[in-house]
């Protein structure tokens, strides 16, 4: 995946704080969400938290059941319109909800944000994305 991406894209990929989370249902609507997320260098991980949320059954969940296409946009905005970036990771999308790779990816997760230690984000259940690369697309000025 990293291969044809320049540091300066791995490294935002890495370092990003929030990433934008693209799916589509099967009727190919889309949705487009704020999340948070660990690199591996290889793999995006993101987690459903604890934080408050209308319902469990998310929208990104079941499109991802139906249509498990998706991509994930992190970009840096500048007024300063030289500074401009953005990494874009397109892929596929599976749900893990528990073995050696999700507790992996809690434990990248914590390690990146702080705010994941409380609420806790359990390495033994719970719901988590695995994104793997078909495609990374990069730009900046």
């Amino acid at each position: 995946m990293t291969e044809a991406a320049p540091a300066w894209a791995i490294t935002l990929l890495r370092d990003g704080r929030v990433g934008r989370l693209a799916t589509a249902d099967a009727a190919g609507r889309p949705l487009v969400v704020p999340v948070c997320y660990a690199f591996d260098g290889e793999r995006v991980y993101s987690a459903v938290d604890a934080k408050p949320k209308r319902t469990r059954a998310l929208r990104r969940l079941r499109n991802i059941t139906d249509n498990p296409h998706v991509s994930l946009v992190v970009d840096d905005y500048d007024e300063e319109w030289t500074r401009l970036r953005y990494v874009i990771v397109e892929g596929r999308a599976d749900v893990l909800t528990g073995g050696p790779e999700f507790t992996r990816a809690v434990d990248l997760l914590v390690a990146k944000y702080p705010q994941y230690r409380t609420p806790h984000l359990s390495r033994e259940s719970g719901t988590l994305l695995r994104i793997t690369s078909t495609r990374i697309l990069h730009w900046q000025p």
